[in-house]
């Protein structure tokens, strides 16, 4: 089975500053929305270049003829424009679907008039500081292009009123929190019950952490399945025999050092925040203890760890002595995971996964064959 990686404005962005950089319009093709199997994701970016020179797509290549021309038009007219396309169910599979659809691109002008920006924001995407675009890309004429981009703490533009800036701005950093990219819908004047203009936001934000503490066979297996979730995966131990590459290939990094003392050395350097979530599946009171005690003082995602009833009962009773409240002990998932029935590693890692999941979208874990009602919430 083939495994396509579709370039976003992220994997573009370099050619595209170079561009900009030497004061030369690009044309720039960016996916809005899709519907049924479109091969490509909202976010997803192509460039036109000057000299005519193509980077990055937005189908897998079979309407990207048609989009390379817009482009050229774009650049000439300095008008930005929607576009609709349909994907045959033939181009669809070629690209590795089983059907067709439709996608919609918004394609604009990109050069230093119009992206005052863009080195700002190609900064923070290097250092791996979350910041997002948002862009109009339905609405009045002489509104469209206009552009806010959005830091955690900051935000710079205007799409036309105050109002409109403000209303887009709190919504783009919920987005930006949650890393998602896609559109908003506001009434001309930023009524959020209002129709008549639309917003890409299109979010660059860090991969989310995982933090696995305990360099078991059972860490190797939520390792993996963490990191085809989409995060960034660290396994610590203190013991250098069993903390190795090797034995963690799917790890982003291993670490040796105290579980307590590195999460807590991340915390006050800033690297981990409230989409972070931490395991502890050392099941040893030395390490638990410590570590649980810091990690549920941090606003963290979800904190689960390993053990037999009677191991939570003496942790969660070493916790209170070390004067951690009961408030915040209900923090913990312990034991950690859905009761799935598993018994091996992977099945273990995917009753941690499974509640992780269901601890971010408010889910129970009820098997949906015996619930009734909307399915997603």
């Amino acid at each position: 089975m083939r495994t396509w990686i579709w370039p976003a404005m992220r994997d573009v962005l370099d050619e595209l500053l170079c561009w900009w950089r030497a004061g030369r319009p690009v044309g720039m093709a960016t996916v809005t929305g899709t519907w049924r199997s479109a091969p490509r994701p909202p976010g997803a970016t192509m460039l036109v270049g000057p000299d005519g020179t193509t980077v990055g797509s937005v189908s897998g290549g079979c309407v990207e003829a048609a989009v390379y021309e817009l482009c050229q038009e774009v650049v000439r007219s300095g008008r930005p424009c929607v576009a609709r396309y349909g994907v045959s169910d033939d181009d669809a599979f070629s690209v590795g679907l089983t059907c067709g659809g439709v996608i919609e691109l918004y394609v604009e002008r990109v050069d230093p008039d119009r992206f005052p920006d863009l080195p700002e924001v190609a900064a923070a995407i290097a250092a791996q500081r979350p910041v997002a675009t948002v862009t109009c890309v339905t609405g009045p004429q002489e509104g469209l292009g206009r552009r806010l981009v959005v830091w955690p703490d900051e935000s710079r533009g205007t799409l036309g009123s105050q109002r409109l800036d403000d209303a887009v701005t709190d919504d783009g950093r919920a987005m930006l929190a949650a890393g998602r990219t896609g559109l908003l819908h506001y009434g001309v004047d930023g009524q959020r019950r209002g129709g008549g203009l639309s917003v890409l936001v299109n979010s660059f934000a860090p991969k989310a952490r995982m933090i696995v503490f305990g360099a078991i066979d059972f860490a190797a297996a939520v390792a993996r399945v963490g990191a085809f979730l989409g995060y960034r995966v660290t396994v610590c131990d203190a013991r250098s025999a069993f903390a190795t590459a090797r034995r963690f290939p799917d790890a982003d990094e291993v670490v040796v050092d105290w579980p307590h003392r590195y999460l807590a050395a991340e915390a006050a350097a800033g690297r981990v925040d409230e989409r972070t979530v931490v395991c502890v599946l050392t099941h040893d009171p030395k390490f638990d203890v410590p570590v649980l005690r810091v990690a549920l003082n941090l606003p963290l995602a979800y904190i689960g760890a390993m053990g037999s009833r009677r191991t939570h009962d003496v942790r969660t009773s070493q916790l209170r002595q070390a004067g951690v409240p009961e408030e915040t002990l209900a923090r913990l998932a312990s034991p950690i995971g859905l009761d799935l029935g598993g018994r091996t590693p992977e099945e273990t890692a995917v009753s941690i996964a499974a509640e992780i999941i269901a601890t971010r979208w408010g889910g129970d874990g009820a098997r949906l064959s015996r619930t009734s009602g909307r399915i997603h919430h």
